[in-house]
C-alpha cells in the first residue's frame, strides 16, 4: 500500500472530492476528514469531528464552513450526518485547554474524534498538522477544508457544534455576547471582559483575558 509521501496530488481545480479519491485508489477505501472549531477564540471549548463520506454520493452546498453562511453550514450537517459512512465529534473544554495549551489540546481533540469513529478509517486527512498515534496513515493539508471534502465536512460538524454551544453557554453568561462573536475576540467581546471580567470558560492563557484579570472590572 502506498504511504502519505506517495499519495498523487489531483489536477489543480479537479475539486475536492478529487483528492479523497485519490487517497482511495491508493488503497484506502475508508478516508476520514479532521478538522477543529474555536482555535482562535478565548473562550469556550476547542472543538475537532472526523467524517468518512461515503464515496458514491456528494454532499450538496459542502464547502469549508467558514465560507458558508449560518444557514447553510446547518443545511450541510444535517446532510453529513444522513450520508457520511461515519461521523464523530469531541470537544477538549476550557480546564484542559488552559492546562495543556492549545497545541496540545488541538492534537487531543482531533485524536478523540478520530477514536469515536465507527469503523475505524483507513487514512486520515488533517487539516494543518497531524495530531500522531492514530495507529493509521495521517498526511497535514495545507488549507485542507478547502481542499479535501472529508475534511470540510469535519469543519462543518465542528463549527455547528461549537456555536451551538456557545449559544447554549450564552443563557449562562447573558453579559458576554457569547451567541454573537461565539467567544472570539471582537471590540464587542473586549469591552465585556473590561466591563466584567472573565467568566469560568474564558481561556486564561489568552492575553485578552490576562489582562482583564489583571485590570479587574473597571
Amino acid at each position: 500500500m502506498a504511504g502519505p509521501a506517495s499519495i498523487p496530488a489531483p489536477r489543480k481545480g479537479s475539486g475536492p472530492y478529487a483528492f479523497d479519491n485519490a487517497v482511495r485508489r491508493a488503497g484506502f477505501p475508508l478516508v476520514a476528514g479532521l478538522d477543529e472549531a474555536g482555535r482562535g477564540a478565548c473562550a469556550g471549548p476547542l472543538y475537532a469531528a472526523a467524517v468518512i463520506l461515503n464515496p458514491n454520493s456528494r454532499i450538496a452546498e459542502l464547502n469549508d464552513s467558514k465560507l458558508l453562511t449560518a444557514a447553510a453550514r446547518e443545511r450541510v450537517e444535517q446532510r453529513v450526518k444522513r450520508q457520511a459512512l461515519a461521523w464523530a465529534v469531541s470537544a477538549v473544554e476550557v480546564g484542559e485547554l488552559d492546562e495543556m495549551g492549545l497545541h496540545r489540546a488541538n492534537l487531543l481533540a482531533f485524536r478523540r474524534a478520530w477514536l469515536r469513529l465507527s469503523p475505524t478509517a483507513d487514512y486520515a486527512l488533517c487539516d494543518g498538522f497531524v495530531p500522531g498515534g492514530l495507529g493509521r496513515p495521517e498526511l497535514a493539508v495545507w488549507k485542507g477544508d478547502q481542499v479535501s471534502a472529508t475534511i470540510a465536512a469535519a469543519s462543518v460538524l465542528a463549527k455547528c457544534a461549537r456555536d451551538r454551544h456557545m449559544v447554549a453557554l450564552h443563557g449562562r453568561y447573558p453579559q458576554y455576547g457569547f451567541d454573537v462573536h461565539k467567544g472570539y475576540t471582537t471590540a464587542m467581546h473586549r469591552d465585556a471582559l473590561q466591563a466584567h471580567g472573565p467568566s469560568p470558560v474564558h481561556r486564561h492563557r489568552f492575553i485578552t483575558v490576562r489582562r482583564a484579570l489583571r485590570e479587574g472590572v473597571a
